[in-house]
Protein backbone atom coordinates (compact mmCIF):
# COMPACT_ATOMS: atom_id res chain seq x y z
CA UNK A 1 0.00 0.00 0.00
CA UNK A 2 0.99 3.38 -1.15
CA UNK A 3 1.94 5.86 2.14
CA UNK A 4 0.30 8.34 1.04
CA UNK A 5 -3.07 5.87 1.79
CA UNK A 6 -2.25 6.76 5.17
CA UNK A 7 -3.72 9.40 7.25
CA UNK A 8 -1.55 8.84 9.72
CA UNK A 9 2.11 6.86 9.78
CA UNK A 10 3.82 7.20 12.51
CA UNK A 11 7.72 4.98 12.34
CA UNK A 12 9.96 3.37 14.38
CA UNK A 13 8.55 5.63 17.81
CA UNK A 14 10.28 4.88 20.56
CA UNK A 15 9.96 6.29 24.10
CA UNK A 16 12.31 6.01 26.80
CA UNK A 17 11.71 7.71 29.91
CA UNK A 18 14.14 9.25 32.50
CA UNK A 19 14.25 6.47 34.93
CA UNK A 20 15.63 3.98 31.57
CA UNK A 21 11.89 2.65 31.48
CA UNK A 22 11.27 1.85 27.46
CA UNK A 23 7.42 2.54 27.44
CA UNK A 24 7.69 1.98 23.08
CA UNK A 25 10.19 0.43 21.00
CA UNK A 26 10.68 0.84 17.31
CA UNK A 27 6.90 0.74 17.08
CA UNK A 28 5.10 1.16 13.64
CA UNK A 29 1.63 2.23 13.57
CA UNK A 30 -0.54 3.38 10.60
CA UNK A 31 -4.11 4.63 10.14
CA UNK A 32 -5.93 4.47 6.61
CA UNK A 33 -8.56 7.75 6.44
CA UNK A 34 -11.98 6.63 6.85
CA UNK A 35 -11.29 3.26 9.43
CA UNK A 36 -12.25 1.98 12.87
CA UNK A 37 -8.55 0.62 14.19
CA UNK A 38 -8.36 -1.05 17.65
CA UNK A 39 -5.57 -0.13 19.65
CA UNK A 40 -4.98 -3.41 22.03
CA UNK A 41 -2.33 -4.42 24.19
CA UNK A 42 -2.17 -5.44 27.86
CA UNK A 43 -1.64 -2.69 30.59
CA UNK A 44 2.47 -1.64 30.01
CA UNK A 45 2.37 -2.64 26.46
CA UNK A 46 3.06 0.91 25.41
CA UNK A 47 -0.57 1.70 23.86
CA UNK A 48 -1.33 4.55 25.88
CA UNK A 49 2.10 6.48 25.59
CA UNK A 50 1.70 5.39 21.87
CA UNK A 51 -1.16 7.58 21.73
CA UNK A 52 0.03 10.44 24.14
CA UNK A 53 2.59 10.55 21.59
CA UNK A 54 0.24 11.47 18.52
CA UNK A 55 -2.28 13.62 20.46
CA UNK A 56 1.00 15.20 21.36
CA UNK A 57 1.15 14.87 25.84
CA UNK A 58 4.51 12.98 25.11
CA UNK A 59 7.46 13.45 23.21
CA UNK A 60 8.95 10.84 21.45
CA UNK A 61 13.22 9.88 22.20
CA UNK A 62 13.01 8.65 18.46
CA UNK A 63 11.12 8.43 15.52
CA UNK A 64 8.78 10.16 12.72
CA UNK A 65 5.53 10.60 12.42
CA UNK A 66 3.35 12.11 9.51
CA UNK A 67 -0.30 12.95 8.76
CA UNK A 68 -1.60 12.85 5.14
CA UNK A 69 2.11 11.99 4.05
CA UNK A 70 3.46 15.61 5.76
CA UNK A 71 6.49 15.26 8.54
CA UNK A 72 4.46 16.58 11.38
CA UNK A 73 6.47 17.53 15.14
CA UNK A 74 3.42 17.41 17.52
CA UNK A 75 4.63 18.91 20.78
CA UNK A 76 1.78 19.73 22.45
CA UNK A 77 -2.23 19.27 22.19
CA UNK A 78 -2.72 22.51 20.90
CA UNK A 79 -0.89 21.54 18.00
CA UNK A 80 -2.24 18.34 17.89
CA UNK A 81 -5.93 19.35 18.07
CA UNK A 82 -4.78 22.25 15.27
CA UNK A 83 -3.96 19.13 12.74
CA UNK A 84 -6.89 17.56 13.43
CA UNK A 85 -6.51 15.40 16.18
CA UNK A 86 -8.66 15.17 18.98
CA UNK A 87 -8.71 12.52 21.63
CA UNK A 88 -11.32 10.94 24.31
CA UNK A 89 -10.27 10.34 27.51
CA UNK A 90 -11.50 7.09 29.58
CA UNK A 91 -12.39 9.90 32.38
CA UNK A 92 -14.11 12.40 30.72
CA UNK A 93 -12.64 15.71 31.11
CA UNK A 94 -15.74 17.60 31.60
CA UNK A 95 -16.64 20.79 33.65
CA UNK A 96 -19.81 19.46 36.10
CA UNK A 97 -21.00 22.77 37.39
CA UNK A 98 -21.26 23.78 33.49
CA UNK A 99 -24.15 23.31 30.61
CA UNK A 100 -23.40 20.48 27.91
CA UNK A 101 -22.94 24.24 25.23
CA UNK A 102 -20.28 25.83 27.56
CA UNK A 103 -18.46 22.80 27.79
CA UNK A 104 -18.45 22.05 24.23
CA UNK A 105 -17.20 25.74 23.06
CA UNK A 106 -14.48 25.82 26.52
CA UNK A 107 -11.75 27.51 25.24
CA UNK A 108 -13.03 28.83 22.10
CA UNK A 109 -16.27 30.35 23.17
CA UNK A 110 -17.75 32.96 21.03
CA UNK A 111 -17.98 36.20 22.34
CA UNK A 112 -20.64 39.21 22.38
CA UNK A 113 -19.12 42.77 22.08
CA UNK A 114 -15.89 40.96 22.74
CA UNK A 115 -16.06 40.43 26.60
CA UNK A 116 -18.78 38.60 27.60
CA UNK A 117 -19.15 34.83 25.99
CA UNK A 118 -22.69 34.53 23.35
CA UNK A 119 -24.23 31.47 25.22
CA UNK A 120 -26.75 31.92 22.56
CA UNK A 121 -24.13 30.78 19.97
CA UNK A 122 -22.55 28.55 22.08
CA UNK A 123 -26.06 26.70 22.22
CA UNK A 124 -26.79 27.23 18.33
CA UNK A 125 -23.11 25.96 17.75
CA UNK A 126 -23.64 22.98 19.84
CA UNK A 127 -27.41 22.03 18.00
CA UNK A 128 -25.71 22.09 14.77
CA UNK A 129 -23.22 19.58 15.34
CA UNK A 130 -25.66 17.75 17.49
CA UNK A 131 -27.63 17.46 14.11
CA UNK A 132 -24.97 17.15 11.59
CA UNK A 133 -23.06 14.48 13.06
CA UNK A 134 -26.16 12.05 14.67
CA UNK A 135 -24.74 13.13 18.38
CA UNK A 136 -28.12 14.18 20.21
CA UNK A 137 -27.26 16.45 23.49
CA UNK A 138 -29.22 18.71 25.47
CA UNK A 139 -27.30 22.12 25.28
CA UNK A 140 -28.52 23.60 28.02
CA UNK A 141 -28.59 20.82 30.05
CA UNK A 142 -26.02 20.81 33.33
CA UNK A 143 -22.97 18.27 32.81
CA UNK A 144 -23.18 16.96 36.74
CA UNK A 145 -27.33 15.85 36.16
CA UNK A 146 -26.87 14.10 32.39
CA UNK A 147 -26.12 10.09 32.11
CA UNK A 148 -22.77 9.19 31.30
CA UNK A 149 -24.01 8.04 27.40
CA UNK A 150 -24.55 11.74 26.89
CA UNK A 151 -21.32 12.88 28.48
CA UNK A 152 -19.18 10.63 25.93
CA UNK A 153 -21.10 12.04 23.15
CA UNK A 154 -20.05 15.66 24.42
CA UNK A 155 -16.50 14.56 24.86
CA UNK A 156 -16.45 13.78 21.33
CA UNK A 157 -18.50 16.80 19.99
CA UNK A 158 -16.41 18.77 21.96
CA UNK A 159 -13.47 17.05 19.74
CA UNK A 160 -15.54 17.45 16.25
CA UNK A 161 -16.13 21.41 16.79
CA UNK A 162 -12.50 22.10 17.31
CA UNK A 163 -11.77 20.22 13.42
CA UNK A 164 -10.81 16.88 14.41
CA UNK A 165 -10.64 14.36 11.64
CA UNK A 166 -9.06 11.79 13.39
CA UNK A 167 -10.44 10.50 17.00
CA UNK A 168 -8.72 8.26 19.40
CA UNK A 169 -11.22 7.00 22.03
CA UNK A 170 -9.73 5.07 25.35
CA UNK A 171 -12.17 2.88 26.63
CA UNK A 172 -15.35 4.54 25.34
CA UNK A 173 -17.03 1.90 26.82
CA UNK A 174 -16.07 1.32 29.85
CA UNK A 175 -19.30 2.96 32.00
CA UNK A 176 -22.02 2.09 29.26
CA UNK A 177 -24.95 0.34 29.46
CA UNK A 178 -25.73 -2.30 26.66
CA UNK A 179 -27.91 0.38 24.78
CA UNK A 180 -25.84 2.80 24.97
CA UNK A 181 -23.03 0.90 23.78
CA UNK A 182 -25.37 -0.16 20.90
CA UNK A 183 -26.04 3.18 20.45
CA UNK A 184 -22.42 4.86 20.83
CA UNK A 185 -21.41 2.26 17.97
CA UNK A 186 -23.85 3.08 15.40
CA UNK A 187 -22.96 7.07 15.95
CA UNK A 188 -19.00 5.98 15.07
CA UNK A 189 -20.10 3.97 12.45
CA UNK A 190 -22.09 7.19 11.28
CA UNK A 191 -18.78 9.18 11.59
CA UNK A 192 -16.79 6.35 9.42
CA UNK A 193 -19.05 6.56 6.83
CA UNK A 194 -18.49 10.96 6.69
CA UNK A 195 -14.95 10.05 6.71
CA UNK A 196 -13.98 10.44 9.88
CA UNK A 197 -11.25 7.97 11.07
CA UNK A 198 -11.51 6.63 14.56
CA UNK A 199 -8.59 4.94 16.71
CA UNK A 200 -10.81 2.72 18.84
CA UNK A 201 -8.79 1.34 22.34
CA UNK A 202 -10.31 -1.58 24.33
CA UNK A 203 -10.24 -4.41 26.15
CA UNK A 204 -13.31 -5.95 25.23
CA UNK A 205 -12.53 -8.41 21.70
CA UNK A 206 -16.44 -8.96 21.17
CA UNK A 207 -16.75 -5.18 20.83
CA UNK A 208 -13.32 -4.79 18.72
CA UNK A 209 -14.73 -8.15 16.67
CA UNK A 210 -18.09 -5.81 16.09
CA UNK A 211 -16.64 -2.68 15.14
CA UNK A 212 -13.36 -2.72 14.25
CA UNK A 213 -11.79 -2.41 10.46
CA UNK A 214 -8.06 -3.32 11.83
CA UNK A 215 -6.28 -4.24 14.97
CA UNK A 216 -3.13 -3.38 16.25
CA UNK A 217 -1.79 -5.09 18.88
CA UNK A 218 0.74 -4.53 21.14
CA UNK A 219 3.05 -6.42 23.64
CA UNK A 220 6.23 -5.54 25.69
CA UNK A 221 6.42 -2.04 23.79
CA UNK A 222 6.54 -3.30 20.59
CA UNK A 223 4.08 -3.52 17.73
CA UNK A 224 3.12 -8.10 17.57
CA UNK A 225 1.44 -7.12 14.30
CA UNK A 226 -1.43 -5.46 12.54
CA UNK A 227 -4.76 -7.26 11.21
CA UNK A 228 -7.63 -7.18 9.26
CA UNK A 229 -10.50 -7.92 11.96
CA UNK A 230 -12.44 -10.50 10.20
CA UNK A 231 -9.33 -12.23 9.84
CA UNK A 232 -8.30 -13.27 13.74
CA UNK A 233 -10.53 -14.85 16.13
CA UNK A 234 -10.75 -13.45 19.99
CA UNK A 235 -8.83 -16.52 21.21
CA UNK A 236 -5.49 -15.36 18.94
CA UNK A 237 -5.92 -11.56 19.81
CA UNK A 238 -5.68 -12.66 23.66
CA UNK A 239 -2.84 -15.55 22.66
CA UNK A 240 -0.74 -12.34 20.85
CA UNK A 241 -1.90 -9.78 23.58
CA UNK A 242 -0.44 -12.10 26.45
CA UNK A 243 1.86 -14.73 24.82
CA UNK A 244 -0.35 -17.58 26.01
CA UNK A 245 -3.75 -18.93 25.83
CA UNK A 246 -6.05 -17.10 27.75
CA UNK A 247 -9.61 -18.44 28.70
CA UNK A 248 -11.44 -16.15 27.50
CA UNK A 249 -15.29 -17.52 29.37
CA UNK A 250 -15.42 -18.46 33.46
CA UNK A 251 -15.58 -22.27 34.30
CA UNK A 252 -17.22 -21.27 38.05
CA UNK A 253 -17.61 -23.90 40.10
CA UNK A 254 -21.40 -24.03 41.99
CA UNK A 255 -22.18 -21.55 44.92
CA UNK A 256 -22.81 -24.00 48.19
CA UNK A 257 -23.93 -20.22 50.05
CA UNK A 258 -23.48 -20.61 53.99
CA UNK A 259 -24.24 -18.37 56.63
CA UNK A 260 -24.70 -14.36 56.24
CA UNK A 261 -21.54 -12.11 56.43
CA UNK A 262 -22.49 -8.76 55.38
CA UNK A 263 -25.91 -7.86 56.25
CA UNK A 264 -27.29 -4.13 54.84
CA UNK A 265 -30.17 -2.57 56.35
CA UNK A 266 -32.41 0.34 54.75
CA UNK A 267 -29.05 2.24 54.26
CA UNK A 268 -29.91 6.25 53.39
CA UNK A 269 -27.28 8.75 52.56
CA UNK A 270 -27.99 11.96 51.50
CA UNK A 271 -25.00 13.82 48.98
CA UNK A 272 -23.43 17.33 50.26
CA UNK A 273 -25.28 18.52 47.39
CA UNK A 274 -29.21 17.22 48.99
CA UNK A 275 -29.05 14.69 46.62
CA UNK A 276 -30.80 10.78 47.72
CA UNK A 277 -27.93 8.66 46.37
CA UNK A 278 -29.02 5.82 48.52
CA UNK A 279 -32.47 5.30 49.43
CA UNK A 280 -33.59 2.71 51.43
CA UNK A 281 -31.15 -0.51 50.80
CA UNK A 282 -31.08 -3.58 52.31
CA UNK A 283 -29.66 -6.90 51.04
CA UNK A 284 -26.99 -9.41 52.13
CA UNK A 285 -23.88 -11.74 51.42
CA UNK A 286 -23.22 -15.11 52.73
CA UNK A 287 -20.29 -16.84 52.61
CA UNK A 288 -19.04 -18.81 49.75
CA UNK A 289 -20.96 -16.31 47.67
CA UNK A 290 -20.77 -13.65 44.85
CA UNK A 291 -23.13 -10.85 44.84
CA UNK A 292 -22.51 -8.81 42.18
CA UNK A 293 -24.11 -4.76 41.87
CA UNK A 294 -24.76 -3.95 38.84
CA UNK A 295 -25.83 -0.23 37.86
CA UNK A 296 -24.82 3.07 35.40
CA UNK A 297 -22.38 5.00 37.42
CA UNK A 298 -23.69 7.77 39.45
CA UNK A 299 -26.92 5.23 41.35
CA UNK A 300 -25.41 5.00 44.57
CA UNK A 301 -22.80 2.15 44.24
CA UNK A 302 -20.04 4.32 45.13
CA UNK A 303 -21.53 5.75 48.25
CA UNK A 304 -22.78 2.20 49.13
CA UNK A 305 -18.80 1.36 49.32
CA UNK A 306 -17.84 3.92 50.65
CA UNK A 307 -19.98 3.42 53.80
CA UNK A 308 -19.40 -0.02 54.18
CA UNK A 309 -15.49 0.95 54.10
CA UNK A 310 -15.70 3.64 56.62
CA UNK A 311 -15.21 6.76 53.64
CA UNK A 312 -19.21 7.75 54.45
CA UNK A 313 -21.31 7.95 57.68
CA UNK A 314 -25.41 7.46 56.36
CA UNK A 315 -27.70 9.37 58.09
CA UNK A 316 -29.35 6.26 58.71
CA UNK A 317 -29.51 2.24 58.23
CA UNK A 318 -27.14 -0.07 58.96
CA UNK A 319 -24.79 -2.59 57.93
CA UNK A 320 -23.04 -5.37 59.82
CA UNK A 321 -20.72 -8.05 59.91
CA UNK A 322 -21.44 -11.18 61.38
CA UNK A 323 -23.70 -8.73 63.68
CA UNK A 324 -20.54 -6.38 64.57
CA UNK A 325 -22.17 -2.95 63.21
CA UNK A 326 -19.41 -1.32 60.65
CA UNK A 327 -21.22 2.34 60.73
CA UNK A 328 -18.59 4.74 62.04
CA UNK A 329 -15.69 2.50 62.17
CA UNK A 330 -11.97 3.07 61.36
CA UNK A 331 -11.08 1.47 58.16
CA UNK A 332 -8.23 -0.35 60.78
CA UNK A 333 -11.06 -1.77 62.83
CA UNK A 334 -12.88 -2.76 60.23
CA UNK A 335 -9.58 -4.59 58.42
CA UNK A 336 -9.66 -6.16 61.93
CA UNK A 337 -12.92 -7.78 61.46
CA UNK A 338 -11.95 -9.58 58.14
CA UNK A 339 -13.04 -6.73 55.29
CA UNK A 340 -11.01 -6.53 52.53
CA UNK A 341 -11.46 -3.59 50.00
CA UNK A 342 -10.14 -3.40 46.56
CA UNK A 343 -11.63 0.26 45.59
CA UNK A 344 -12.23 1.84 42.11
CA UNK A 345 -9.43 4.08 41.96
CA UNK A 346 -6.17 2.29 42.73
CA UNK A 347 -4.05 5.18 42.43
CA UNK A 348 -5.39 7.33 45.66
CA UNK A 349 -7.19 4.37 47.70
CA UNK A 350 -5.00 1.34 46.62
CA UNK A 351 -1.52 1.95 46.75
CA UNK A 352 1.53 4.52 47.88
CA UNK A 353 2.69 5.78 44.53
CA UNK A 354 6.22 5.99 46.02
CA UNK A 355 6.53 3.36 48.33
CA UNK A 356 7.61 -0.15 47.00
CA UNK A 357 5.99 -3.05 45.94
CA UNK A 358 6.63 -4.96 49.36
CA UNK A 359 5.99 -1.98 51.38
CA UNK A 360 2.56 -1.82 49.80
CA UNK A 361 1.85 -5.43 49.88
CA UNK A 362 2.25 -6.01 53.72
CA UNK A 363 1.16 -2.93 54.66
CA UNK A 364 -1.56 -4.14 56.49
CA UNK A 365 0.33 -6.99 58.95
CA UNK A 366 2.98 -5.32 60.01
CA UNK A 367 1.68 -5.15 63.37
CA UNK A 368 1.48 -9.68 63.24
CA UNK A 369 3.42 -11.23 65.64
CA UNK A 370 5.39 -13.41 62.45
CA UNK A 371 6.93 -9.77 61.21
CA UNK A 372 8.00 -8.93 64.61
CA UNK A 373 11.17 -9.72 66.40
CA UNK A 374 10.42 -7.44 69.72
CA UNK A 375 10.93 -3.91 68.83
CA UNK A 376 12.19 -4.55 64.79
CA UNK A 377 10.99 -6.07 62.12
CA UNK A 378 11.65 -9.54 60.78
CA UNK A 379 12.77 -8.20 57.73
CA UNK A 380 12.98 -11.50 56.02
CA UNK A 381 9.94 -12.56 56.78
CA UNK A 382 8.34 -9.37 55.03
CA UNK A 383 10.68 -10.08 52.07
CA UNK A 384 9.49 -13.68 51.80
CA UNK A 385 6.00 -12.40 52.31
CA UNK A 386 5.92 -9.90 49.59
CA UNK A 387 8.27 -12.29 47.02
CA UNK A 388 5.08 -15.22 47.58
CA UNK A 389 2.88 -12.33 46.74
CA UNK A 390 4.40 -11.67 43.59
CA UNK A 391 5.25 -14.97 42.05
CA UNK A 392 1.25 -16.17 43.33
CA UNK A 393 -0.22 -12.97 41.78
CA UNK A 394 2.53 -12.64 38.71
CA UNK A 395 3.37 -9.16 39.52
CA UNK A 396 5.52 -7.93 36.73
CA UNK A 397 8.48 -6.18 38.20
CA UNK A 398 11.92 -5.64 38.54
CA UNK A 399 12.21 -6.95 42.43
CA UNK A 400 10.03 -6.30 45.35
CA UNK A 401 11.91 -3.03 45.99
CA UNK A 402 10.72 -1.10 42.95
CA UNK A 403 8.36 1.94 43.27
CA UNK A 404 4.69 0.70 42.59
CA UNK A 405 4.37 4.32 40.72
CA UNK A 406 6.41 2.77 38.01
CA UNK A 407 4.09 -0.02 37.10
CA UNK A 408 1.60 -0.51 34.52
CA UNK A 409 -2.15 -0.38 35.48
CA UNK A 410 -2.53 -3.92 35.86
CA UNK A 411 0.63 -4.29 37.99
CA UNK A 412 -0.64 -2.21 39.93
CA UNK A 413 -3.83 -3.56 40.67
CA UNK A 414 -2.63 -6.75 41.16
CA UNK A 415 -0.49 -5.35 44.03
CA UNK A 416 -3.24 -4.06 45.62
CA UNK A 417 -5.37 -7.44 45.02
CA UNK A 418 -2.57 -9.66 46.41
CA UNK A 419 -2.63 -7.60 49.92
CA UNK A 420 -6.23 -7.79 50.20
CA UNK A 421 -7.07 -11.01 48.81
CA UNK A 422 -4.08 -12.28 51.10
CA UNK A 423 -5.29 -11.47 54.51
CA UNK A 424 -7.70 -14.50 55.35
CA UNK A 425 -10.51 -11.78 54.61
CA UNK A 426 -14.64 -13.24 56.06
CA UNK A 427 -15.94 -10.59 53.43
CA UNK A 428 -14.39 -8.75 50.15
CA UNK A 429 -15.53 -5.86 48.77
CA UNK A 430 -14.30 -5.62 45.44
CA UNK A 431 -14.99 -2.30 43.17
CA UNK A 432 -14.78 -2.00 39.84
CA UNK A 433 -11.73 -4.91 40.11
CA UNK A 434 -10.74 -5.42 36.68
CA UNK A 435 -11.52 -1.78 35.16
CA UNK A 436 -8.75 -0.52 32.39
CA UNK A 437 -6.91 -4.12 32.97
CA UNK A 438 -5.39 -6.12 30.25
CA UNK A 439 -6.73 -9.69 29.89
CA UNK A 440 -4.26 -11.85 31.39
CA UNK A 441 -4.47 -9.68 34.98
CA UNK A 442 -8.45 -9.70 34.54
CA UNK A 443 -8.35 -13.18 33.99
CA UNK A 444 -6.23 -13.56 37.20
CA UNK A 445 -8.28 -11.49 39.34
CA UNK A 446 -11.36 -13.28 38.13
CA UNK A 447 -10.08 -16.53 39.07
CA UNK A 448 -8.79 -15.19 42.56
CA UNK A 449 -12.44 -13.97 43.54
CA UNK A 450 -14.14 -17.67 42.37
CA UNK A 451 -11.38 -19.37 44.22
CA UNK A 452 -12.16 -17.41 47.36
CA UNK A 453 -15.44 -17.04 47.52
CA UNK A 454 -15.41 -21.06 46.77
CA UNK A 455 -13.36 -21.41 49.61
CA UNK A 456 -15.67 -19.69 52.02
CA UNK A 457 -15.66 -16.06 51.92
CA UNK A 458 -18.11 -13.71 51.07
CA UNK A 459 -17.91 -11.65 47.43
CA UNK A 460 -19.50 -8.20 47.35
CA UNK A 461 -18.71 -7.48 43.41
CA UNK A 462 -19.78 -3.35 42.27
CA UNK A 463 -18.54 -3.67 38.51
CA UNK A 464 -19.79 -0.96 35.39
CA UNK A 465 -18.51 -3.86 32.87
CA UNK A 466 -22.10 -6.22 32.75
CA UNK A 467 -20.03 -8.80 31.17
CA UNK A 468 -18.13 -9.31 34.29
CA UNK A 469 -20.79 -8.25 37.15
CA UNK A 470 -23.02 -11.43 34.98
CA UNK A 471 -20.51 -14.10 34.70
CA UNK A 472 -19.26 -13.75 38.33
CA UNK A 473 -21.92 -13.18 40.05
CA UNK A 474 -23.95 -15.68 41.81
CA UNK A 475 -26.80 -13.69 43.08
CA UNK A 476 -27.48 -10.36 41.03
CA UNK A 477 -28.26 -6.52 42.30
CA UNK A 478 -29.30 -3.81 39.67
CA UNK A 479 -29.26 -0.32 41.12
CA UNK A 480 -31.29 2.26 39.80
CA UNK A 481 -31.74 5.98 41.00
CA UNK A 482 -30.12 5.16 45.23
CA UNK A 483 -32.35 2.37 44.99
CA UNK A 484 -32.34 -1.73 44.12
CA UNK A 485 -34.57 -2.38 40.56
CA UNK A 486 -34.22 -5.46 40.96
CA UNK A 487 -32.22 -8.86 42.30
CA UNK A 488 -31.87 -12.00 40.32
CA UNK A 489 -30.66 -15.32 41.17
CA UNK A 490 -27.77 -16.58 39.54
CA UNK A 491 -28.42 -17.31 35.64
CA UNK A 492 -31.24 -15.77 35.42
CA UNK A 493 -30.42 -12.33 33.63
CA UNK A 494 -28.89 -11.57 30.17
CA UNK A 495 -27.50 -8.19 28.94
CA UNK A 496 -30.36 -6.79 27.29
CA UNK A 497 -32.76 -7.71 30.10
CA UNK A 498 -30.00 -6.05 32.83
CA UNK A 499 -29.48 -2.72 30.56
CA UNK A 500 -33.65 -2.36 30.85
CA UNK A 501 -33.06 -2.20 34.70
CA UNK A 502 -29.78 -0.39 34.71
CA UNK A 503 -31.67 2.51 32.26
CA UNK A 504 -35.28 2.75 35.01
CA UNK A 505 -37.08 1.31 32.05
CA UNK A 506 -38.21 -1.93 35.00
CA UNK A 507 -38.11 -2.46 38.06
CA UNK A 508 -39.58 -5.62 40.49
CA UNK A 509 -42.18 -4.60 43.12
CA UNK A 510 -41.16 -3.56 46.38
CA UNK A 511 -42.07 -7.09 47.87
CA UNK A 512 -40.38 -9.07 45.22
CA UNK A 513 -37.27 -6.87 46.21
CA UNK A 514 -37.79 -7.36 49.80
CA UNK A 515 -38.31 -11.13 49.42
CA UNK A 516 -35.42 -11.86 47.16
CA UNK A 517 -32.82 -9.88 49.43
CA UNK A 518 -33.64 -11.13 52.65
CA UNK A 519 -34.04 -15.08 51.41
Amino acid sequence: MEANEFVVRMEKITKIYPNGIAANRDVDFTIRKGEIHALIGENGAGKSTLMKILFGLEQPTDGTIYLNDERVTLSSPLEAISKGIGMVHQHFMLVSSLTVAENIVLGMAPKKGGLFIDYKEAVRLTREYSERYNLFVEPDARVADIAVGMKQKVEILKALVRGAQVLILDEPTAVLTTQETVELFQELKNLKEQGFTIVFISHKLKEIKELTDRITIMRAGRSVGVYDTDSISEQEISRLMVGRDVVLKMDKPESVPGERVLCVEDLHYINEWDKKMLDGISFSVRQGEIVGIAGVEGNGQRELVDILFGLKMPDSGDATIDGQSLIGLPQARIRTLGVSYVPEDRMTFGVAQTANIQENMVSDRYSQKRFNKGPLFNMKSLYDESDKLIMDYAVLCKSRAQEVGMLSGGNIQKVVVAREFSSDPILIIADQPTRGIDVGATELIRNKLVELSRAGAAVLLVSADLNEVMELSDNLIVMYNGQIAGYFDDGQWDDLMMGEYMLGLKRQSDEEIRRACHA
